[in-house]
């Protein structure tokens, strides 16, 4: 049950922009004086770059290009499908309605054809009853010890998330964490990672002492985990991702987010992986970074057929 997957899907958007629906609850989104024209070229490009650099290290990477003019946030897969060990998919309800038609029907037939896929299972027939949760946005998945650990939201409902974890097998942590306004985090994914190793978290964004206390017991009893701060949050420090490349390990995150790290937290990293990092500047203007970015596929490959 590896943490780290070797293949991962990404998607190539052609009209990127930081959405306007998810605004009110996404305090990482910000503005750029760039037009809506050049905002989607480059966003277009970052994407690009993201996959030569993946590829690169040797994992094997699945660009879609979406040639839609009405679905924002297409870069960031992870929100609508992840991929599990023993060939099992799931498709997720999304909060925002502009996001729905983010899920394609051909990536999961690449799937099928590529990979041994034993079933999908969509939950997306929640959003008429607004219930949502945004797949690995929503949770971070410890795929070892089968925890989901998750910051309460309304983009993350228990009854979406009980019925996920009974499926596939996870126990649900679900503490309330809030940015340094006060805001709720409205996805996990931006304030922890979870690799083979380490975890990386701030706890400070945590509210409950005693739940906090709980969640660093957890991490702690199979890992080292290194401490975040709010500000480092703030920079995408914690939307990354372990992919297992063919020199081994490496941990995907944007150059902003290096930026932000200190030296002593590089250290603690790179005892056991290797730092990627890419510029995608233009994509974290939408609130999310490389994390959110990256599908990971952890689905046992088909033999290729000539």
């Amino acid at each position: 049950m590896s943490q780290a997957p070797s293949s991962v899907l990404l998607v190539r958007p052609s009209a990127f922009s930081p959405n306007a629906q998810t605004a009110a609850d996404n305090a990482y989104q910000s503005t750029s004086d760039a037009t809506a024209e050049e905002i989607a070229r480059r966003a277009f490009d970052e994407v690009g770059a993201l996959a030569d650099a993946l590829k690169a290290e040797g994992v094997a990477v699945h660009l879609f290009d979406d040639q839609g003019v009405d679905r924002p946030d297409s870069v960031f897969p992870n929100n609508w499908i992840s991929m599990h060990a023993g060939g099992h998919v799931a498709l997720f309800p999304m909060y925002a309605s502009s996001r729905r038609g983010e899920r394609r029907a051909d990536v999961v037939e690449m799937l099928k054809a590529r990979y041994r896929v034993q079933d999908v299972i969509d939950y997306s027939g929640l959003e008429p009853d607004g219930v949502f949760l945004e797949g690995t946005g929503a949770m971070v998945l410890d795929h070892e010890a089968r925890i989901a650990y998750v910051a309460r939201s309304h983009r993350a409902d228990p009854v979406a998330l009980e019925r996920f974890c009974t499926n596939f097998g996870y126990e649900p942590m679900v503490f309330d964490a809030v940015d340094e306004s006060g805001a709720p985090v409205y996805h996990t994914n931006v304030m922890m990672a979870v690799a083979t190793d380490f975890a990386l978290i701030a706890f400070d964004m945590i509210t409950d002492d005693r739940r906090r206390a709980e969640v660093s017991a957890r991490l702690s009893a199979r890992r080292e985990v290194i401490g975040l701060s709010s500000a480092q949050i703030a920079e995408f420090a914690g939307n990354v991702i372990e992919l297992q490349g063919a020199a081994g390990r490496v941990l995907v995150m944007s150059a902003r987010a290096r930026a932000a790290l200190r030296a002593d937290q590089v250290a603690a990293i790179e005892r056991s992986v290797r730092i990627v990092a890419v510029p995608v500047p233009t994509i974290e203007l939408a609130g999310g970074s490389v994390r959110c970015m990256i599908a990971g596929i952890h689905l046992d490959p088909r033999p290729l057929v000539a």
